[in-house]
């Protein structure tokens, strides 16, 4: 499927635009369909510029590391929007503080903080995506959160403002904040403390090897497919364990598996469309709430259309 021009509604820029781009090579996952709009800003200003000056109208969003993003098959309308490396600076401050561009992946973060002494940071190091990613989903592991080690926040709203969060107004939960769905994340500040480099390096070693140990890390995976739920209703199960006692470990739908290694992450095993993929999250879904009576919640996040040979599978 490909979109029609939207070109001559939006602003002039710096940065690169391309129409019906594919989005699947930039997906951990590898499937999904076109960007109606690919937009790579050169700089903040430039962000800034485009966001102004295009029509409400136009849907505009983020697309990171896409290490927990699924790409329908039908491809997304509008303008996504892909930060380069100007947007990825790390810079360390007085006191612990180091900032991140939203572009910087997690693991470098952990290990720039880490040569500078600043522990706190080190489970960035076990999250395969990006600073802006963090941000919006509290991404953690380990025990740790991003609203541990977060202090402040710079966006940018869908005009085209500069908007300064602190880490309570982004007022964050389990996987989940509720700052505004339409803000940018551009840069973060975040506060460590001091600690010798050799610890944190061997605690990022140990992470490291507990994630291979456990999780097909090396698999086309969009990394953990669901959020856990409330220990109250799960009687303390996660989400993997949910899935294992229904019955999920190893189930295939199309080229779309279930990992036999860690069961809670979904793996493009055999040229599996987005659809394969999103009808088997679905049908898990329908076997832990048969069987177990719990609502799993997505947190693989979906964009864009589905196609339309597959338009009924799956639920937004």
């Amino acid at each position: 499927m490909t979109f029609p021009s939207i070109l001559h509604r939006l602003p002039v820029v710096r940065g690169k635009l391309s129409e019906n781009v594919p989005l699947a090579p930039y997906t951990w996952l590898r499937v999904g369909g076109v960007a109606q709009v690919l937009f790579m800003p050169k700089d903040t200003a430039d962000l800034a510029l485009f966001l102004a000056g295009t029509p409400l109208d136009i849907p505009v969003q983020v697309l990171g590391a896409a290490s927990n993003t699924l790409v329908r098959d039908g491809g997304v309308p509008g303008v996504t929007i892909r930060l380069g490396p100007v947007f990825a600076e790390i810079k360390q401050y007085d006191d612990f503080y180091i900032s991140a561009g939203a572009a910087c992946l997690d693991a470098k973060l952990a290990k720039v903080a880490g040569a500078y002494s600043i522990g706190g940071l080190e489970f960035y190091s076990g999250i395969p995506g990006t600073i802006g990613g963090a941000l919006r989903m509290n991404a953690g592991c380990y025990g740790s959160e991003t609203k541990d080690v977060l202090f402040e926040v710079i966006a940018l709203d869908r005009r085209g403002r500069q908007q300064l969060m602190t880490v309570e107004e982004m007022e964050y939960s389990y996987r989940n904040s509720k700052a505004p769905m339409d803000l940018i994340f551009t840069e973060a500040l975040f506060k460590g403390y001091e600690r010798h480099p050799e610890l944190i390096f061997t605690d990022m070693a140990r992470i490291k090897e507990d994630r291979e140990k456990s999780q097909p890390i090396r698999a086309k995976t969009g990394g953990s497919t669901f959020k856990n739920p409330d220990p109250k209703q799960s009687n303390g199960r996660g989400a993997w364990q949910l899935i294992c006692d229904a019955g999920g470990r190893g189930h295939k739908i199309g080229g779309a598996l279930m990992s036999d290694k860690h069961c809670n992450f979904m793996i493009n095993d055999k040229q599996a469309s987005a659809a394969d993929l999103e009808l088997l999250g679905e049908t898990i879904r329908k076997k832990v709430k048969e069987s177990q009576g719990v609502d799993l919640e997505w947190e693989i996040r979906r964009i864009g259309l589905k196609s339309p040979y597959h338009a009924g599978q799956g639920h937004d």
